[in-house]
């Protein structure tokens, strides 16, 4: 089995397919440790049972606009859509919806009608348009064509994702263009190149915001009956500028939470989490960390040590692998292991430096010891290792360059 090493990306063979890790690892892991089995990835809605395939964002996306009447905007931007729909729906029953998402009152007439179109033309791959500046055809999806006219272009109408009727929309203003006219400024003009000029100089490569005609394209104008787009932006303007200052005394953090080393537990502060470690697995990381006195980056080896000893499933205490992470925490805490720490040597290495788990909150959380502090203030116990130049002595003898230049003065 080959093996990724995360310093320089070069697979290495291992002589325990278990052991390899050829991927990021993230937190927590699925209870049974890696040979678990699991079904395809799928999502929760945030506010009942209906699950769907992760697969089927869309769908679930819909779901919840329909069923209870919410809208996450600009979901493009989520990086990571599933656990981000599971940190909101916890939030959701512990405080009421209301301390974080803003109420709209909708147009009731045609809300739905028209999230519905913009939806199908989301996933509609059989749009075919040609664009209005260069006479360059476009098949499949319709922000392949909107996206080229910005970027080709300087060419901007919004989002695709922001669009509904794109297809009547580029009608539109393809016969203002057909008919001379200046999308911007809206002056028509004697030829196709006099436009040409005019849009190019004076920046009006972009639409007229106060033609209300196009207001019907974009999904935001439906949101509140008989008011436009602008409108809602000022009222949400005029919400910041009525503050009379920034009042930042009621702000509360939300800290990630952290794992515990040796099973499931998260805990939102890192004290509860020393206590759980302390009280279930018997082990006191902040007892070793002062009786072997160790210094920030001594912890993270042995932290990393212990998260990858725990992922293979592996006792660090006695070297013995098991099955599953379950039956290794129950020979740990049985044989009392887990406080059983094996010799410096074999954690405090280099390898350790990388974290086992990317997303591993436990290591943002360490800190040097006092005696630590004292020697990084005074500057000591820092060895200075001086470059070896005898290689590079013996390469510049030996270099193409000198033999050339001796040529030269031979031949001389």
């Amino acid at each position: 089995m080959q093996r990724l090493d995360p310093r320089t990306g070069i697979r290495w063979q291992d002589q325990d397919s278990k052991d390899c890790i050829l991927e990021p690892l993230s937190l927590p892991e699925s209870p049974g440790g890696p040979t678990a089995s699991e079904g395809p990835p799928s999502v929760p809605c945030m506010f009942c049972e209906e699950r769907l395939p992760l697969a089927e964002q869309d769908k679930l996306l819909k779901h919840m606009i329909i069923e209870h009447k919410i809208v996450i905007a600009d979901v493009k931007l989520v990086a990571d859509f599933q656990r981000y729909i599971l940190y909101w729906r916890k939030r959701f029953t512990e405080q009421p919806i209301t301390d974080f998402c803003s109420v709209i009152r909708i147009n009731s007439t045609a809300p739905f009608e028209i999230l519905d179109q913009q939806q199908r033309e989301r996933n509609d791959t059989s749009f075919h348009g040609v664009c209005m500046f260069c006479s360059e055809e476009f098949h499949g999806n319709r922000s392949v064509l909107l996206n080229h006219m910005a970027r080709e272009h300087a060419f901007n109408i919004g989002l695709p994702d922001n669009i509904v009727n794109c297809s009547e929309f580029l009608c539109t203003l393809q016969k203002k263009l057909d008919n001379l006219q200046c999308l911007y400024c809206e002056k028509t003009f004697r030829d196709k190149n006099t436009l040409k000029d005019h849009m190019r100089k004076k920046q009006h490569r972009r639409i007229n915001p106060k033609n209300r005609d196009y207001d019907r394209f974009y999904v935001i104008n439906y949101l509140e009956l008989g008011k436009s787009w602008e409108e809602v932006q000022m009222e949400d303007d005029r919400e910041l500028l009525d503050l009379p200052e920034d009042d930042w005394s009621d702000w509360q953090e939300y800290p990630v939470c952290a794992v515990c080393l040796f099973c499931e537990k998260q805990e939102e502060t890192i004290d509860k989490l020393y206590v759980h470690m302390k009280d279930t697995h018997e082990f006191d990381l902040l007892r070793i960390k002062s009786e072997l006195g160790l210094n920030f980056y001594q912890q993270v080896k042995l932290v990393n040590f212990i998260r990858r000893q725990v992922h293979q499933c592996r006792c660090y205490g006695c070297h013995e692998k098991f099955k599953s992470k379950t039956d290794l925490r129950a020979h740990m805490e049985e044989a009392k292991h887990t406080s059983l720490l094996p010799d410096r040597k074999t954690w405090d290495q280099l390898e350790y430096y990388f974290p086992t788990y990317e997303n591993d909150t436990l290591l943002c959380t360490l800190s040097d010891s006092e005696s630590d502090l004292t020697d990084q203030q005074h500057n000591e116990n820092v060895p200075v290792i001086s470059e070896d130049t005898s290689k590079l002595c013996a390469l510049k003898r030996s270099s193409v360059l000198n033999q050339l230049l001796l040529q030269e003065c031979l031949e001389k």
